[in-house]
């Protein structure tokens, strides 16, 4: 499957980085590298549920895992496995301005934090709030528009492009 920004939603989060676009399909097991990613013949609606109860050994070990479509971008690989087991890449096919707003301000909800930035009337809703003393927050706008929060910095940084 092949996956870029403007059919991102086919993505179930969390996703985990691999090596390469190698994997194959033989009797229900998903390989990459003669490991297994990922045992279709258990029963489980998630990845880790059926790499879990797997018999098996032979696991590919996921090292990292990807909350959010920030994290995508980041990452330099482009091939990724999703959290219902299906195997993707990432492939990026415009560019973004990326532009340094001023926080105005950070609202810490229970589960999440709305960071609200000047120039955009909706806050952004991340996961974890920004660390202290990061003033600035590094915004994706697609067609002029603010898209995704993609980092945050402590001074203002020179607006640039980035490949989505």
């Amino acid at each position: 499957m092949i996956i870029s920004y403007n059919n991102i939603t086919k993505v179930d989060f969390p996703v985990f980085p691999l090596p390469s676009g190698d994997w194959e399909v033989i009797d229900g097991l998903l390989l990459l590298d003669d490991k297994i990613l990922d045992d279709k013949n258990m029963v489980g609606k998630t990845l880790g549920a059926r790499r879990m109860q797997t018999p098996h050994k032979n696991i590919y070990p996921l090292k990292k895992m990807i909350a959010s479509y920030n994290g995508i971008l980041k990452q330099k690989s482009n091939y990724f496995i999703d959290n219902l087991g299906r195997p993707f890449y990432y492939h990026k096919k415009r560019f973004a301005q990326l532009k340094y707003l001023k926080i105005k301000r950070v609202e810490k909800k229970e589960v999440a934090s709305l960071v609200w930035v000047t120039g955009f009337n909706a806050p952004f809703t991340v996961l974890r709030p920004p660390e202290d003393g990061m003033f600035w927050a590094g915004v994706l706008h697609l067609q002029g528009l603010p898209w995704v929060l993609y980092e945050y910095s402590e001074t203002k940084l020179k607006d640039t492009k980035k490949k989505v």
